[in-house]
């Protein structure tokens, strides 16, 4: 499929006010207040924390060769260590938002490399295409149905899906393995055949040289070094290293279905023109669900992702600030007579999500689908 940029059109030009309204309240809040809408000690901590806590689990394995429990306690802390950096640090600079220098949002976004990841695609495929074109089918990658799992109303239904709810946990738990492994590849050529990627032809050669060298360096330090250098058996490392990427995909498809993947939301369709007949904001609003705004913990350790509507509507701001935002957002929707979608708990969005993908799954056909 060729590309094609929608365009978000609503004849009804007083929506345009809320988002207006929205933005010069959400700006105000930081010039009253006296404070960046960019990172504080908070982050900077949390940043540390994360990449301590997968960096250090790794080099007591190589040093010490530990037992096969402690090994994998130590793989699983780096699962869980995993998910932080993606959802906090990487997510964060890759949106320009950890910080007002650019050159800190390039080394911090880098921290993707980690998950043995290319910038240069989650750029296109989250900035560009999701925040863009989110919940539209052939367009927001991130609800594309993949593999046995369907995550949108609009596309065919199979036999086999009215059993992803059983399944579909097992497949959140390979994301990150088939990130690592392969993804990054499929979407270069995907994104330069579709026109998405803009790059020239030799740009495009350099960057596809740096994925090829990035995922080499990334097996080499996960495998090489523990089995060459520190002579550490292959079987240990490859255990250890399924389990982090076990962990690590759980936990980020998880939050990330629970924020779009949700009863309520829509899956809208544009017309023969390339048209969404709607204002964009209210789009974002309609298609992304916060959950457990209060959890002080998920907030802290999902890197604000429960509070997906703020993300939406303000990418560029660092989540630390999401909390106090998401009540500007709240009363101004309620204001403006737009929807706010929460759910109050993970458990609840859990159980939503769940809900969604069942229905989604239903016989017969995708015409009796919710959209």
């Amino acid at each position: 499929m060729a590309f094609h940029a929608i365009r978000f059109i609503d004849p009804d030009k007083d929506k345009a006010l809320f988002f207006a309204t929205l933005r010069k309240r959400v700006d105000g809040y930081f010039r009253e207040n006296n404070i960046s809408r960019n990172y504080n000690s908070k982050m900077v901590i949390k940043s540390i924390v994360f990449l301590s806590f997968y960096i250090l689990p790794f080099i007591a394995i190589l040093i010490f060769n530990p037992s096969n429990g402690i090994s994998l306690i130590l793989w699983s802390i780096m699962g869980f260590s995993l998910s932080g950096i993606g959802m906090s640090i990487m997510h964060d600079a890759n949106h320009g938002a950890y910080s007002s220098n650019q050159k800190v949002n390039y080394w911090m976004g880098n921290t993707l490399n980690l998950v043995g990841g290319s910038v240069h695609n989650w750029k296109l495929q989250h900035n560009v295409m999701h925040h863009t074109y989110t919940n539209i089918v052939d367009y927001d990658d991130d609800i594309a149905d993949k593999l046995i799992l369907k995550f949108n109303p609009h596309t065919q239904v199979k036999w086999y899906h009215k059993l992803q709810f059983i399944y579909a946990f097992f497949f959140y738990g390979i994301l990150t393995l088939y990130w690592a492994l392969l993804k990054d590849f499929i979407q270069f050529f995907k994104y330069t055949k579709q026109g998405v990627n803009t790059a020239t032809p030799e740009q495009n050669r350099i960057i596809f040289l740096k994925i090829v060298l990035s995922k080499i360096g990334y097996f080499a330090v996960m495998f090489a070094l523990p089995v060459f250098v520190f002579h550490i058996a292959f079987s240990k490392i490859l255990i250890g290293f399924l389990l982090m990427q076990f962990i690590s995909g759980i936990v980020l498809t998880v939050v990330f279905q629970l924020a779009h993947t949700v009863e309520g939301t829509t899956h809208p369709l544009p017309n023969e023109n390339y048209t969404i007949e709607n204002n964009w904001a209210i789009h974002q609003m309609n298609t992304t669900v916060d959950f457990s705004r209060k959890s002080k913990f998920l907030t802290w350790y999902l890197g604000g992702l429960n509070f997906q509507v703020e993300h939406h509507l303000f990418p560029n701001i660092c989540h630390v600030h999401y909390p106090e935002i998401s009540e500007i957002v709240k009363s101004t929707a309620e204001e403006f007579g737009v929807p706010y979608l929460e759910n109050e708990s993970f458990i609840v969005a859990l159980k939503s999500h769940v809900n969604a993908i069942i229905k989604f799954g239903k016989l017969p056909n995708i015409n009796e689908a919710i959209v």
